[in-house]
């Protein structure tokens, strides 16, 4: 078992200790929080270790889970990558691109592996239908979130729509050409609702809205490709697929025939894929123990949440002109 300490007792902090604690493949050593109070609390609620600075806890451990807010994320990740530790950080990578470019060069340097928490990755909806997902040349993607103040502290777009930059880089194959954003800021003094068009070198185009103060909250991805319609509900953790394929000559009394002004005949048939649930956060805990003891890519590799990241940026500037 691996030897992991959690840097920040937050909301998100304490469910990665509580899941830590549960897990078969780590060993919760315990955790660091600068407000003391907080961490008191923190340990005497849990009964978790708590390590009075970050050097002993790192000193004390494998592994170190970074759940921080994210302007910190940086100074973490430097301390643990230099004493020789794996780093799982929370999303985004860092609060800067040229940030996240130092923590992949140190992670080389020092010979360690990382990954970020970019958790949607492991919802169950997108686990089951990504071998789908192939070539999709329009994406359409709507993260909704009711007000919470937590998030507030950067625009909607590192704190929402981040996460469907990623699941969408992860499945086009293509490099961004082009982008198209704009942004409003109604309770914040960052954007809280924005909207975002991706053109991609292949042709591909998605277009991504996000809003942090929504009367309902909604995480749905739709994935259109040549003969295929994917929809992915990350909130309800459902997908639906519809495809199309060349009708048969007969067709049965319950077949769904198209036909187009060609003469072409489709028939359209649904399926919807098992989605075994899962505990995502659990999940990409694990799964980043398994790349260490395995010697295998992380699942999320830093290099990918910097990429993410550099497109998130790119849609803030966007918002500047």
């Amino acid at each position: 078992m691996l030897k992991i300490g959690v840097l920040g007792a937050g909301h998100l902090g304490k469910i990665h200790l509580r899941l830590l604690q549960q897990s078969d493949k780590y060993e919760l050593v315990g955790f660091y929080d600068p407000n003391q109070e907080n961490a008191e609390k923190v340990s005497k609620e849990f009964g978790y270790k708590h390590f009075s600075t970050i050097a002993t806890l790192i000193h004390a451990v494998d592994v170190i889970d970074i759940v921080t807010p994210t302007l910190s994320h940086y100074k973490c990740a430097k301390v643990a990558i230099k004493s020789g530790k794996h780093v799982f950080i929370e999303k985004p990578i860092s609060n800067t691109v040229e940030e996240a470019e130092e923590i992949i060069a140190l992670a080389a340097a020092y010979n360690v592996k990382g990954q970020v928490g970019h958790v949607e990755r492991f919802n169950p909806a997108f686990i089951a239908t990504k071998n789908m997902i192939e070539n999709p040349m329009f994406i359409e993607t709507h993260r909704l979130a009711e007000f919470n103040p937590r998030g507030t502290d950067v625009p909607v777009v590192l704190d929402l729509m981040i996460h469907d930059i990623d699941a969408i880089l992860s499945v086009v194959k293509s490099k961004v050409k082009n982008i198209n954003a704009s942004g409003v800021s109604v309770i914040s003094d960052t954007p809280d609702i924005a909207n975002a068009r991706i053109e991609f070198e292949n042709g591909c185009v998605a277009n991504l809205t996000a809003s942090r103060i929504s009367m309902k909250n909604m995480r749905k991805s739709r994935f259109f490709q040549k003969d295929a319609y994917i929809s992915v509900d990350f909130l309800e953790k459902k997908c639906e697929v519809v495809k199309m394929k060349d009708a048969p000559e007969v067709p049965g009394d319950f077949d769904m025939i198209l036909q187009n002004a060609e003469g072409v005949k489709k028939q359209i048939y649904f399926s919807n894929p098992d989605v075994e649930q899962n505990n995502a956060i659990l999940d990409e805990l694990e799964s980043f123990a398994d790349a260490i003891i395995n010697d295998t890519e992380p699942v999320v590799t830093l290099e990918q949440a910097t990429e993410a990241l550099r497109v998130a940026y790119q849609i803030i500037d966007c918002f500047k002109k």
